[in-house]
């Protein structure tokens, strides 16, 4: 009888043993982890690191926590717009692409930045009382709508062939309408702030 359950006994260790190393060949290993040591799933690596970093076991001080961290994130951020630094840019503005084509806006007058002051008085002019006042203001506006989009047509197409010539091996999806967008602010209201001045080579 003694051989039996011990026979039995072993079988069910072994077959254990089976499945274990079945369930750990299963999951992903780190080339970098040790042999035999499975990869620890993404989201669960994920939420150990949030617990190390920000648990403290009290919920209140954790929100606290996390509310200073942001605090300190924004003010990084608007010191970075202001002065150009690239570490603490927000993703958009980040990257050597997205800084040449700021400076390759920057560097030039574009009709679009005058936008808003010329549709403020534009504006003004549509509401005096005067047919041939309006009749002017109404032109002015068509005029310098043609103008915006000729100006804007050209710098895209100077752009994009800048882009090509200096970034052709980096990608440079949304960057010249990144810079078209850049154009219709007012210079002096541009963020990041410009670092180069008006025709200087970027």
């Amino acid at each position: 009888m003694g051989f039996v359950f011990g026979s039995r006994s072993s079988k069910e260790e072994k077959a254990a043993a089976a499945d274990k190393v079945s369930a750990e060949s299963s999951q992903p290993r780190d080339p970098q982890a040790p042999k035999g040591r499975p990869t620890p799933k993404r989201a669960v690596a994920q939420s150990q690191r949030k617990a190390v970093v920000a648990s403290t076991g009290n919920r209140k001080e954790d929100m606290r926590r996390a509310r200073e961290r942001r605090r300190v994130e924004l003010a990084r951020q608007r010191e970075a717009l202001a002065n150009g630094d690239e570490r603490y840019l927000p993703a958009r503005d980040k990257g050597p692409v997205r800084r040449f084509v700021r400076d390759f806006v920057d560097s030039r007058f574009s009709v679009a930045e005058m936008f808003l002051p010329l549709a403020v008085i534009i504006l003004v002019l549509s509401m005096v009382r005067v047919p041939s006042i309006q009749n002017a203001a109404l032109l002015l506006w068509l005029a310098v709508i043609a103008l915006i989009i000729v100006d804007s047509v050209a710098l895209a197409f100077r752009l994009r062939k800048a882009l090509n010539e200096r970034f052709a091996d980096q990608p440079r999806r949304g960057a010249v309408a990144y810079g078209l967008m850049r154009t219709l602010q007012m210079r002096r209201l541009r963020l990041p702030k410009p670092q180069v001045k008006r025709g200087e080579r970027p």
